[in-house]
């Protein structure tokens, strides 16, 4: 790992956006086509105001191909062009990793990338369709000394249609990152609705773009901190976008569980899309 990721920490000052989830490496994924539309997802990146990205290529499944050593090496390549360019956007390696056996022991190699390459916190990506348990794999994280952040699990179908699940995550010590476009309905009324309340319900612990290019899925942050401080308050939005965010780039430590909600009562309409809040029994775990 680059020491230069110790000199440099990016949490201050604290408005500044920081991305844990981006798909802007070229040549690697589904994101970026080619490395002038990483340079203009970088450019789109800094006008948001964001400071730092954490590089997410998909590992695993179909990216099986992906081995952490090529990611580095185009992270490296990628900031050299940007500090080239005079582009102010710091980038570190990560990736966004499907569920696959041997997971820790891959993280620990070096071969599965964890979030700015800190071997402490793993974005974790579950197939769209389904809800995979995740409670094996949390405890086997818990005694490596590593966190778990699920990627999107607003935008699972699993997870919408049993959201007592979520609850399930964080009582296990599973980080939840929803995506900035569920807050602004990019993805549907039933997904925005149910990001909102999880927003609400103080059970997000990051807010990222999920970006792959520039057109479809941009690294827009900027309107969804807003729409956390319409939710949650400014103090939750700095918290989802900047500091979180910056204390993984950072390899802090990020509390888990629940955040009080600005106040109470304000969420009784926010509800998921059954119209039952997360902790109603009729959506207990068994």
């Amino acid at each position: 790992m680059d020491l230069m990721h110790e000199r440099r920490p990016v949490t201050e000052p604290a408005q500044r956006l920081v991305d844990i989830h981006c798909h802007v490496l070229p040549e690697l994924d589904d994101g970026a086509s080619c490395w002038n539309e990483a340079f203009d997802m970088a450019r789109m990146a800094v006008a948001e105001g964001i400071a730092c990205i954490v590089a997410t290529p998909h590992q695993l499944g179909s990216f099986s191909n992906n081995h952490g050593a090529r990611i580095r090496e185009q992270v490296d390549r990628f900031q050299q062009a940007l500090d080239e360019r005079q582009i102010p956007l710091r980038v570190l390696p990560g990736a966004d990793v499907r569920i696959e056996p041997e997971l820790v022991a891959k993280v620990r190699s070096g071969d599965v990338v964890s979030l700015a390459d800190r071997r402490r916190h793993v974005l974790l990506e579950l197939p769209h369709e389904v809800y995979v348990p995740l409670d094996r794999l949390l405890a086997e994280f818990d005694a490596a000394g590593m966190v778990a952040v699920l990627s999107h699990p607003e935008r699972n179908l699993g997870i919408l249609s049993r959201p007592a699940v979520v609850s399930h995550l964080i009582d296990r010590g599973c980080l939840l990152q929803i995506t900035a476009g569920s807050l602004l309905g990019a993805f549907g009324m039933r997904i925005q609705r149910f990001a909102e309340s999880l927003v609400a319900q103080g059970v997000v612990h990051f807010v990222a773009t999920d970006a792959h290019g520039t057109r479809s899925r941009p690294p827009r942050l900027g309107k969804a901190f807003h729409r956390v401080a319409e939710l949650a308050g400014r103090d939750a939005a700095v918290r989802l976008c900047c500091l979180n965010p910056g204390r993984v780039a950072d390899g802090g430590e990020v509390a888990c569980g629940r955040t009080l909600p600005r106040r109470a009562g304000w969420i009784s309409w926010l509800c998921h899309p059954y119209g039952r809040s997360m902790s109603s029994p009729a959506n207990s775990m068994g």
